[in-house]
């Protein structure tokens, strides 16, 4: 059993927000002010955010909104919500931009092994970039959860009564798709992003042998 995480491990995902945090940081940044003390203030806002609110480009907008909010000090104007707002339709697009590789490697994979699909976030969300990708039907089953820690991993072996030693979970983050899924007894392949979201970082153990770490999602076909 292999099972995939979708955003920026099949397709590009936080690039966009963080074209959106690249304009918002050059609005929010007083002429000769610190950028990079705007962007922490903005990354404490969205830590504190996934715990209480999850994970989407609502809750992102809504972040900022609050940024806006602590910055200045006062209520968010009628226009800072109009600014704010005109960034959503960068989420709203019809397709989903695959990495180099996914579509053929996945097609290969699922001839020789049972797909699962594990994804987090608004489920709506989700579901619709799911659908425009072009992969669903590669995958046994597709699920959509609210996070992703030790205990979803260890309710999915329960479902599919799974042998933890005969999967693995393949993903981009450290924190939600490696580190959980050793955790819960699986095996895991850690391809990384570039544009990983700063909050998915976590320390991986050099040493740990069940990890298996690729440069590319074309090389999954040279291990499975």
């Amino acid at each position: 059993m292999l099972i995939f995480d979708a955003d920026d491990t099949l397709w590009e995902n936080n690039v966009i927000f963080e074209r959106v945090i690249d304009e918002f940081l050059e609005w929010m940044t007083p002429p000769g002010g610190d950028r990079a003390a705007v962007r922490a203030v903005l990354d404490g806002i969205e830590a504190a955010h996934a715990v209480t609110l999850g994970y989407g480009s609502k809750v992102f907008l809504h972040s900022l909104g609050e940024c806006v909010r602590q910055l200045r000090g006062r209520a968010v104007t009628a226009a800072e919500a109009a600014r704010i707002a005109g960034w959503t339709p960068a989420f709203d697009g019809g397709r989903v931009e695959l990495i180099p590789g996914v579509a053929e490697t996945l097609a290969e994979l699922a001839r020789r092994h049972e797909l699962l699909l594990l994804t987090k976030g608004d489920t709506e969300e989700q579901q619709r970039k799911v659908a425009v990708s072009g992969l669903t039907g590669h995958f046994r089953a597709v699920h959509v959860v609210a996070e992703k820690n030790v205990g979803t991993y260890e309710e999915l072996i329960r479902s599919y009564d799974l042998v933890p030693s005969a999967v693995w979970m393949i993903g981009n983050s450290p924190r939600s798709d490696i580190l959980p899924a050793r955790a819960a007894g699986l095996n895991a392949v850690f391809i990384p992003n570039d544009h990983t979201w700063v909050l998915e970082d976590g320390e991986l153990d050099p040493g740990d042998k069940k990890v298996l770490r690729l440069a590319a999602f074309g090389d999954l076909l040279r291990h499975f």
